[in-house]
């Protein structure tokens, strides 16, 4: 029986305002396994940044677990960061929310110039450097962005067009990745960039306007093109 491939799926926590958006969390997790490929879920094991009422919109006085709270989505089945083994992983995959420029970066307050979490670079870089393909979608792509920071790989990446409507503003996200020394690319909503050279695909989803059967088809392209990439 052929061997399935393994992607590993690396959360930052679990909500869209605080941690991984889970519509796309969860659609990343269903394409893998609708192309009978094993999801390994990783997270770190860190507190939040903050903690944010999802019905209000504001900051809650507590702390929660990066790990912890991504276990929600993953059922328990989840690994800490710190002991993942890139070599038993055939690819890596990023679902967006505010989580990964909270919690994995600082990007949500610093722009670019916001630190990265040692451990979440660590491992994009272990994945690039061993040419194993990484897929991220939403905000994740300012992640690659800041973990390739300083490496000349100069890797093109998307998190939307400036075009279509986007709560959020895209220029200037994307002018940030192009201060990090690698390349923001123009990209509608359902759609994903594939930088062959780098053996890295994004997708906009969420960061711009969209229903949730479109950011399947993003996070489902995006698997996909990262699948054909492997090897």
């Amino acid at each position: 029986m052929e061997k399935k491939l393994k992607f590993g799926v690396l959360f930052s926590g679990c909500g869209v305002y605080d941690g991984s958006e889970i519509h796309e969390a969860v659609s990343v997790l269903l394409a893998i396994d609708k192309m009978n490929m094993e999801a390994i879920c990783i997270a770190p094991n860190i507190n939040q940044h903050h903690v944010i009422n999802h019905l209000t919109g504001e900051e809650m006085p507590e702390t929660r677990n990066v790990l912890v709270e991504a276990a929600r989505i993953a059922r328990g089945a989840i690994i800490d960061i710190e002991q993942v083994n890139i070599n038993e992983l055939d690819a890596l995959i990023m679902p967006g929310g505010f989580g990964a420029a909270k919690n994995f970066t600082k990007w949500a307050f610093e722009g670019p110039a916001g630190e990265i979490l040692p451990s979440v670079k660590k491992i994009i870089q272990a994945f690039y450097n061993a040419k194993k393909p990484i897929g991220a979608v939403c905000m994740a792509p300012t992640t690659i962005a800041k973990a390739l920071e300083g490496t000349s790989a100069g890797v093109q990446l998307t998190i939307g067009n400036t075009i279509d409507k986007s709560p959020y503003d895209i220029a200037a996200i994307s002018g940030g990745i192009n201060q990090t020394g690698n390349l923001a690319v123009m990209v509608s909503v359902d759609d994903v960039f594939v930088d062959k050279a780098h053996k890295i695909v994004t997708s906009p989803c969420y960061m711009m306007e969209a229903t949730i059967s479109q950011i399947y088809v993003g996070a489902e392209k995006t698997v996909m093109k990262v699948k054909e990439l492997v090897g």
